[in-house]
């Protein structure tokens, strides 16, 4: 599986596991069922009481065209950068420069997939995708996004210690205040939060971390807390 890394804006260095083709696919095909479903029971209502003339117009252009045409654009924005589909495969949208994509950059995404998805069944999407090694349809390369996936990495699970490479430079040395406890908290309730979407959670998480430390940053609080599991990791291997 395919690895981006991403460069905050802060010269933090963070890794990501690409979606892959596959994942995005069933993403796809999850949101094109639910899109038939609600266009099904819509058709269904409108024929059941007999609506005709420009009622049946209106309910059809506001019930049913709307939502289908901006339903990516929509969970998008709303669901920050996961449709439902996506969500079903912990998979989601993120800038490429660690900031939270912005409505410009969904408003990309969603003008090109008429041509990245429109044309030829995605055909164009897949070859893109599979072309760049960076989860990236014409779309995403136009936003400066990646699709990635949002599953824990570590192979002994959402909880198993972060490990760092050799040549891994602390970014918060401050990370050596905290006991063993405190970040296997810390690893639990920011899995949690990120598996819930709790991100009311994260943020208390994250303040409560830079109380703690006396950390002063402007790091998204998943992106700070990441480096700071992966700091303490690799403060602890280097004073064993």
């Amino acid at each position: 599986m395919s690895t981006i890394r991403v460069q905050t804006t802060q010269n933090v260095s963070l890794e990501y596991e690409v979606a892959s083709v596959g994942e995005r696919m069933l993403a796809a095909i999850i949101d094109n069922l639910i899109l038939i479903a609600w266009v099904g029971a819509w058709v269904l209502l409108i024929a059941l009481f007999e609506l005709k003339g420009t009622v049946a117009t209106v309910f059809g252009v506001v019930l049913v065209g709307l939502p289908f045409i901006f339903y990516h654009l929509a969970c998008e924005v709303f669901f920050n950068g996961q449709s439902l589909g996506k969500k079903a495969r912990h998979i989601k949208v993120i800038r490429l420069d660690g900031t939270r994509p912005g409505l410009g950059d969904y408003l990309l995404r969603w003008v090109l997939r008429i041509v990245d998805t429109g044309i030829m069944s995605g055909l164009i999407a897949i070859i893109v995708i599979l072309a760049n090694g960076r989860g990236q349809r014409l779309g995403d390369l136009a936003a400066g996004t990646s699709v990635v996936n949002t599953r824990p990495r570590q192979s002994g699970g959402a909880l198993a210690p972060a490990i760092t490479p050799d040549d891994y430079v602390v970014v918060f040395p401050q990370a050596v205040q905290l006991a063993d406890h405190d970040v296997a908290t810390i690893r639990q309730l920011l899995y949690k939060s990120l598996e819930y979407d709790n991100y009311l959670l994260l943020n208390e998480v994250a303040n409560k971390v830079k109380t703690l430390t006396n950390i002063q940053t402007e790091l998204p609080d998943e992106a700070f807390l990441r480096t700071i599991l992966r700091d303490h990791a690799h403060l602890a291997v280097a004073q064993g």
